[in-house]
Parts: structure tokens; sequence; C-alpha cells
């Protein structure tokens, strides 16, 4: 039998369950460290006068940490499996966001920013991984989707904080809150390591002793080397494109216009920074509703449709954005584009690992996630040249990026649906 029909056998739907729980808490956690700062910034920018070319580089700090956490965490999960690999990402992440709050310069800010970047970047693959060999075929695709959506709640919880308590006690109780996440610690050490990894690393006679008596033969799982170069050969090139174009794409446009929003909002519509901040928190809330309709829609339509369809999307209200006017209008198309731009960000995260075989699943997330960072690395200095100046060139840009993904899936992508993974 293959392992896929081990995990649907040995692991019931309730353990699956608690582990989506405790797997969308450390989203939660990784979003809400991640989207902080646009609700810290202008307040920092301000104590420290720092320039457009600063607040740019501290922005995009936590991004290049990310992208070393992100190239760590394929060969870290890889070696020494989902769950170890997923606390020691989550320790480093939660540490660095809370002495962030204590920073007293712009250096300090900057080193603390990279470190939990490193922390993030790895967190967010390795929880990836961990559920999705953790749950069978039929809920995977949805339970990766619900995962994801776990960001929508955790960037709507900061920002809610950051304009309520924050925005009255200061900017560095945005980061102090993070210690409480050591408390998600607690049922993450209760769960066990996924069979898929168990048996690749240890066999069937570990497997059994950990899991229980499994009747029959296991198929083996596909042997590889755990390197990067595995992911160019032919045998998976078109999948690799794939992902490197899709993850590139979605990060590029999330980061350009959320990083900057309360900054966008103020230039663009000449609102103060207090109103500004509110009007981000708005467009953070249309998340949730662009996620939970790809869990619904990703099992309905498929994996392929669905992508190409919420890249057009997000394309397309993009181009609309400088052709409105009004505060109102402009918030309404920011929501769209929230909607789209995060409904793609599920997708992704649910597509890429039913592309690879198990063997290159956490080497492949790790590629997606460090070409995610690539492009968050990039993207403040992008949207902060357009900043004070028109925002229009950089919306024309992002829509047409939106669009080439969504044709490059039409063309390249392969259904995954109700397939047996690798």
């Amino acid at each position: 039998m293959k392992i896929d029909e081990v995990v649907q056998k040995l692991i019931s739907k309730k353990d699956q369950k608690r582990l989506l729980l405790i797997t969308s808490l450390l989203w939660i956690i990784g979003a809400a460290g991640v989207m902080v700062m646009p609700f810290a910034i202008p307040d920092i920018s301000k104590e420290w006068s720092l320039s457009v070319s600063l607040v740019s580089s501290l922005i995009s700090s936590v991004f290049l940490g990310m992208l070393i956490g992100a190239l760590s965490s394929g060969l870290i999960l890889d070696y020494f499996g989902r769950k170890t690999g997923t606390i020691i990402y989550l320790l480093i992440s939660v540490f660095s966001t809370f002495l962030f709050g204590f920073s007293k310069s712009y250096n300090l800010a900057l080193i603390f920013r990279l470190l939990s970047g490193i922390g993030y970047g790895g967190l967010l693959p390795s929880v990836n991984t961990y559920l999705s060999e953790y749950t069978s075929i039929k809920l995977r695709g949805r339970y990766l989707v619900l995962l994801e959506s776990s960001w929508a709640i955790g960037s709507i919880l900061i920002a809610f904080f950051a304009v309520t308590f924050a925005q009255k006690y200061g900017w560095r109780w945005n980061f102090y809150i993070f210690l409480l996440g050591l408390l998600s610690l607690i049922p993450l050490l209760k769960e066990k390591e996924t069979p898929k990894f168990i048996f690749k690393k240890y066999g069937k006679e570990k497997l059994e002793k950990i899991y229980g008596k499994i009747d029959g033969e296991i198929e083996k799982v596909e042997e590889a080397k755990i390197t990067y170069a595995k992911l160019f050969e032919k045998t998976h090139i078109k999948e690799t494109i794939l992902i490197i174009v899709n993850w590139f794409v979605v990060s590029f446009v999330y980061y350009a216009l959320f990083s900057w929003a309360p900054k966008i909002f103020v230039s663009e519509l000449g609102i103060t920074i207090t109103k500004a901040k509110w009007y981000t928190f708005y467009i953070y809330l249309a998340q949730l509703p662009g996620y939970l309709s790809v869990a619904y829609l990703i099992e309905k339509w498929g994996r392929k449709r669905t992508l190409s369809i919420y890249f057009m999307g997000m394309g397309l209200s993009a181009l609309l954005l400088p052709f409105v006017s009004g505060n109102i209008s402009f918030l309404l198309i920011m929501l769209i584009i929230s909607f789209f731009t995060l409904g793609v960000w599920g997708m992704v995260y649910a597509y890429t690992p039913e592309l690879f075989p198990t063997s290159l699943r956490g080497t492949a997330n790790g590629l997606a996630g460090a070409t995610a960072r690539i492009a968050g690395i990039i993207a403040p200095y992008f949207t902060g040249y357009f900043v004070n100046r028109s925002i229009f060139g950089a919306l024309v840009i992002i829509s047409i990026l939106s669009v080439i993904s969504g044709i490059v899936v039409m063309l390249i992508g392969k259904e995954t649906k109700d397939n047996f993974i690798n």
C-alpha cells in the first residue's frame, strides 16, 4: 500500500483536526509577526527620523531573514523531521520579535527583525509540510487552505491590537505581545511526527512502534538526494518553474501593497495616519473571505482552474485602482485586491506540496518560501520608489505580473485534486 493510504488508516479525522488547529495557531503567530510592521513603521519612522530608504530596508530585513529561514528549512525538515523543525523555528520567531520591542536604535531593530525573519521563514514551510503529510488525501487540500486562512486571522488580530491597544500605549507593545506565542508549545510538544517522515527515515518497524500494527507492506518512498538541484531535473522542472513564478508574483504583489498600505492611503487620499491605519485594518479583514472561498473552490473546481482565475482577478482589480475616485471607491478596490491576493496565497500553499514527492516536498516548500522572500525583499523598495510619486506605475506592473502568472498556471499547471502524493 502507499504511504498515503497508511496515513488515511492510522490517523483519525479527530487527530487531523487537532493538528490543523495547532498548526493554525502557529500560522497566526507567523502572520502577526510578519504583518505587524505596517502599523509600527509610521511611529518608528517618526521617532527615529527615518528616510524612505531606511524604512524600506527595515521592512525588507524580515524578508531577507525569511529567505535564510526558507532556504534552511527544506534541509532541516528532511533531516530532523517536521515536528522538531517547527519547534526550532517557532522559538527563534517568538523571542526575536519580542526583543524587537526593546530596540533603542535603528541598527538594533534591523538585527532583531532579521532574526525574526529567519524564524518565520522556517516556521511557515515547516508547518505546511507537517500538516500536509499528516492529513488524508480527501482532506489535505481543504486543510492546507484553512491553515493558510489563519494568516488572515493573525493579520487581523495584530492589526486590531495595533489600532486599539498599541495606538494608546505605544508601538513597542505590538512586539511585547509575542511572548504569549510560547504557549503554543504546550499542545505542539504532545503531537507525533508524520508517518511519511518516520517511514522514509526509519522504516516500518519504527512507524509501528509509534502508530501501531500495520497490515501489509508499504511501498517505498521515492529515494532522492536532498538537494535543490534535484528540483531542476527533467522530471520536476515544469513544476519547479510553476512554483517559482507563482510564489514570486503573489509575494511581490502582497508585500508591495500591504507593507506600505498606511502610506499609500495617506499619499493617495490625503487622510490622517490614524485613519490610514484603520483603512489598512479593513483590507486585512478582506483577506479572510479570500482564503475561505478557495477552501471551498479548491475541491469543487480543482487546483489549476481556481488558481488561474484568482491570479487574473488579482491583476484586473489592481488595474482598476488608478481609475477610481473617492475614499470609499479606493478602499473598495483595495478590498477586492486583498480578497484575490490572499485567495492566491491559500492556493499556492495547498498546491505546492501536492506537486512533489515526499522526498522532495520539504525542499520544494523551502524553495517556494525562498522565492517568496526574494520578492518580499524587493517589494518594499519597489513601492517606496513610487509612493511619493504616483502609485499608477506600480499598479500597472503588478497587474501585468498577475495576469502572466495566471497564464503560466493554465499552460504548465497540472491538476492534483484527489491524486495520491508520491
